[in-house]
């Protein structure tokens, strides 16, 4: 499991493990992670040039320590000083270790024994503010980073000006292409907007015990661990059967795909209720899949038009959990008093909880909180990076897919694969994040960097549980 811990529990563990150690000691493991990380991008380090942004506090020192070892390796380093207040022992090491300070920002005169600047560098490396700092950056830091636009950017724990604990964006912050992170990923690292700021995310291990993470992501051995699997004397009945009640005469290929995702073997049986004609379809696309009967789980909404809220209550009322996705997901008012899983895009989330649709995309994780204690229910909200809450206010963060996954009808096989996880036992924030994971991997697998029809996800499903679960 991945885990993105909040600011102040960092702070806490760093604290408890400081108290163990030499002076120093913490932010030196710190900088040589940093150090080998900007190294790694360099390729090679006699030579290169590596300009440092460095702010005040610790931050700073992690990054000019980790200059100073870069120094000795044979780059080339340049320190701009954005604070008055820096790290003195870190800037006494660099200095000594052949580095040079210089000018602030090319409209500034050199600071205190700073010169300018003689070369464009290779690579930036930001310490402008750490983990503590709020989103935004003041203008002296936006001019530095516009002096060097177009240079790859390493972040030091977190992209300056970003949300650390909310995943928001709220003016100028550093669009990094390597973020260096200590200890733990933080939300920022996870959640979206931040997460697109934060390029690939490098964790160094510096020792921290750290407690239980409110935001976490799924990795392969977790899905294999969370996937129901058959016992040695299973049938089709204790496997679980799904209900979908998709699709309508408006919209007959979102049923079609919905029950397309529920069919990929997760589950003992499919159930389709739905229009007539629309029956005979499945029936004759998925002989496999059979009619009305008792089932463990419902799939609703998905191209149901004007009669997704009769479809919704009539599952609601056999008792048992359901997925509710697209025209369905206009009917839910309040808590639905069955085990449920809600699957808004930003723009049905917006409608749902009467806000802009802009506000949503930009507090994605405050939303999707919201919603689920709003209707007692694991609410998964579409994106880049999907997020799965809960009403008790755990989050899971998918980060499996690939942008080819924005295609029409990829939704429909998402509801049907929930669902079918739902009736083969999970709960709903197992159903909604291993699904959501399984709907993400198989995308990239269709895909194979290139574009994929939602039909194809489908198909894909299998073929990444038995990878998931055997490996190869």
């Amino acid at each position: 499991m991945r885990r993105a811990h909040t600011v102040e529990q960092v702070r806490e563990s760093e604290r408890a493990l400081m108290a163990t150690l030499p002076d120093g000691a913490l932010m030196q493991r710190a900088a040589a992670g940093l150090a080998y990380a900007v190294l790694d991008l360099l390729g090679s380090a006699y030579g290169r040039r590596v300009l440092l942004l460095v702010g005040s506090g610790d931050n700073g020192g992690d990054t000019l320590y980790a200059g100073a070892m870069l120094a000795r390796r044979g780059c080339a380093v340049e320190a701009r000083l954005l604070s008055e207040r820096v790290h003195e022992g870190g800037l006494a090491a660099l200095r000594a270790a052949g580095g040079r300070v210089v000018s602030s920002t090319p409209s500034q005169g050199p600071a205190s024994g700073a010169r300018p600047g003689v070369a464009r560098p290779e690579v930036v490396v930001d310490g402008i503010v750490g983990i503590g700092g709020r989103p935004g950056l003041r203008p002296d830091a936006v001019e530095a980073l516009a002096s060097v636009e177009g240079v790859p950017v390493v972040a030091v724990d977190v992209p300056s000006g970003v949300g650390v604990d909310s995943g928001e964006l709220d003016g100028p912050h550093v669009e990094a292409a390597v973020t260096v992170t200590f200890g733990t990923h933080k939300i920022a690292h996870l959640v979206d907007p931040a997460a697109a700021a934060c390029g690939v995310v490098h964790l160094v291990d510096i020792g921290l015990d750290l407690p239980e993470a409110r935001v976490e992501s799924l990795q392969p051995s977790d899905v294999a661990r969370l996937l129901p699997r058959p016992d040695p004397q299973a049938h089709k009945y204790t496997r679980g059967v799904v209900g979908v009640r998709a699709g309508s005469p408006q919209y007959p290929g979102a049923g079609l795909l919905c029950v397309q995702g529920a069919a990929t073997g997760l589950c003992g049986m499919v159930r389709y209720v739905g229009d007539g004609r629309l029956a005979e379809r499945v029936r004759a696309t998925h002989p496999d899949v059979v009619g009305e009967g008792r089932v463990q789980a419902w799939a609703v909404g998905s191209g149901g038009g004007e009669g997704a809220g009769d479809e919704l209550k009539a599952a609601v009322a056999d008792g048992v959990p359901v997925v509710v996705d697209a025209d369905a997901l206009t009917h839910v008012t309040g808590p639905l008093g069955v085990p449920a899983v809600l699957t808004p895009h930003a723009g049905e989330l917006a409608a749902m909880a009467g806000a802009d649709r802009a506000d949503v995309e930009a507090r994605p994780l405050a939303h999707a909180l919201a919603a689920a204690a709003r209707y007692d229910a694991a609410v998964l909200l579409k994106g880049r990076h999907t997020l799965v809450a809960t009403p008790q206010g755990a989050v899971r963060v998918t980060t499996t897919g690939t942008p080819w996954l924005a295609t029409a009808g990829a939704g429909d096989v998402l509801t049907g694969v929930i669902g079918s996880l739902l009736a083969a036992g999970l709960a709903p924030y197992d159903a909604a994040s291993v699904g959501s994971w399984l709907h993400g991997a198989a995308a990239t697998l269709a895909a194979n960097d290139g574009p994929i029809v939602a039909g194809a996800v489908a198909r894909a499903i299998p073929e990444v549980v038995r990878l998931v679960t055997w490996g190869h």
